[in-house]
């Protein structure tokens, strides 16, 4: 009788480990998963700053000349 309790301790045991590692390695995905997200959103939004910038640089060199042919037109 006293073999069976201590088979069904470590039983027991054992899937309380098993639990416990599962909910470890679920953590450790969702943290991955949070990481990969934001770092893909910081990119996604560092590259349209970037997009922005080019266009208002475009859109002034463009002004320039466009007011240069409007003044020369006069």
């Amino acid at each position: 009788m006293s073999v069976d309790t201590t088979e069904e301790r470590a039983s027991m045991e054992e899937n309380e480990i098993q639990e416990r590692l599962h909910t470890v390695e679920v953590a450790q995905a969702t943290g991955a998963a949070t990481l990969a997200g934001a770092q893909a959103t910081q990119a996604a939004a560092q590259a349209g700053t970037m997009a922005a910038m080019a266009a208002g640089g475009v859109g002034l060199i463009a002004g320039i000349f466009i007011g240069i042919a409007i003044r020369s037109a006069r």
